[in-house]
């Protein structure tokens, strides 16, 4: 980057970073890394090739015309009565926290109030426990550019029964990057449901960063839904990873759903023994798109258990992948590590992978894989024809069932059934 083109986007993002009122540690991170994001290398993804996609758009505010947009149009989005938290861009538009979640030390609010109020507990975690800046180039960018998030804090001993949703739309009406970070922390023996969603209003040709960090310290249960719908002009990263310490668990439910091309990382660091995730995820390509999955599960701690579940439909001229990876790390005894990659091609044009891969570095632990990349199961296709049922309608069938497992899992109703209908909506070329 030239001197010149480098002042003017140090400027920037200062500017950026005063405006929001961040705390120096947070300001100070930001610029450091926006020095250095360059030098580092770009993450590694197994037989996806991404490195011509625009992926690292440093416009990182569209001024006040995005928010001016915002209240031109007055949007507005039905909060009904659960705990949620609603993005459009990098503007917040409405926050709900019932009181008795208050009354409990429960924080679920954007993350520049978070940094504000709550200083020590958001520099604590943010970007140096389940994700570091110095990783790759993605990670390094997006702590240099930043420009929304939201934190969510469960203490001690806290359960919490009611989902808590998030809804962040990317505001694509601008030319404005949407890099957005969401901080979990469940502390020692909580237990909380978080569902958030992603979708894309506009058609700006825009890039999409979006890492998420899940702390579940001794004894929390975190069960995280997922609903990602990005356009089509809208090129995504998406990192989402788990730091997990003894006896606690994570429960992924995934639904890759975007329209453009995607790369994401869904990653699960079993760190304490008896810690145990399991990752169901679910995509769909259409078109001409890319979507590359990369889900990592590593045993660090003894007993601990990490299993993968990868479902995915390909149609027309897309590709999609995925990448499992198992590992278990020297002294993780008793360890277990399982996954299940499965893609079902509805074209003779889509291409599908399903790689497995297992690195053991340790005796007496159970691991295994199961692998698949194929086209309808012709007996299922027979028993339902022969039920007088059309051959479109059958196909669909079969893949509502073949993608049931991870639709099951996520624990909102509006949600399953929104993402039914992004399913359905994918098929309808059938």
């Amino acid at each position: 980057m030239l001197n010149e083109e480098k002042t003017s986007l140090l400027d920037a993002v200062r500017l950026f970073s005063i405006e929001k009122e961040e705390p120096e540690w947070m300001r100070n991170k930001r610029l450091e890394w926006l020095e250095k994001y360059e030098e580092l290398a770009f993450p590694l993804m197994e037989r996806i090739s991404y490195h011509r996609w625009p992926l690292l758009d440093t416009t990182i505010s569209a001024g006040a015309y995005g928010e001016e947009l915002v209240n031109s149009q007055g949007l507005q989005y039905d909060l009904g009565d659960t705990p949620k938290i609603v993005q459009f861009g990098n503007v917040t538009l409405m926050e709900q926290l019932p009181q008795h979640l208050i009354d409990q030390g429960v924080i679920f609010t954007d993350l520049y109030t978070a940094a504000q109020d709550y200083p020590e507990l958001v520099q604590e975690y943010y970007m140096t426990t389940a994700v570091k800046p110095e990783e790759d180039r993605f990670t390094a960018f997006h702590t240099a550019f930043m420009n929304s998030g939201v934190f969510l804090y469960v203490p001690k001993n806290v359960v919490i029964e009611e989902p808590l949703e998030a809804l962040f739309i990317q505001n694509s009406h601008v030319k404005e990057s949407f890099v957005k970070h969401v901080l979990l922390v469940a502390d020692v023996n909580s237990s909380v449901k978080y569902v958030e969603r992603y979708e894309t209003e506009g058609n700006e040709k825009n890039s999409a960063n979006i890492i998420v960090e899940v702390i579940t310290k001794t004894g929390a249960q975190v069960k995280f839904s997922a609903v990602d719908t990005m356009g089509e002009n809208t090129s995504v990263y998406i990192n989402r990873r788990g730091h997990l310490l003894k006896d606690s668990s994570i429960e992924w439910a995934i639904g890759v759903m975007n329209d453009g091309n995607v790369i994401s990382d869904f990653d699960s660091d079993l760190i304490g023994e008896g810690s145990h995730s399991e990752i169901k995820v679910v995509a769909v390509s259409t078109g001409r798109q890319v979507q590359g999955i990369d889900t990592r599960v590593t045993n660090y701690g003894k007993h601990s258990i990490g299993h993968i579940l990868q479902h995915g439909v390909i149609m027309d001229r897309s590709t999609l992948t995925f990448n499992g990876i198992g590992h278990i790390i020297k002294g993780a005894k008793g360890a277990d590590a399982q996954q299940e990659s499965r893609v079902l091609m509805l074209s003779d044009n889509a291409r599908g992978d399903a790689n497995p891969i297992l690195l053991i570095d340790e005796n007496d632990v159970t691991a295994g894989h199961a692998a698949s990349v194929g086209r309808v199961d012709p007996e299922e296709m027979f028993y339902l024809l022969s039920r007088g049922i059309p051959k479109a309608e059958a196909e669909r069938l079969v893949i509502r069932g073949f993608l049931g497992t991870v639709i099951a899992a996520i624990p909102v109703k509006e949600i399953r059934d929104g993402l039914v209908e992004m399913i359905e909506r994918k098929l309808m070329k059938l």
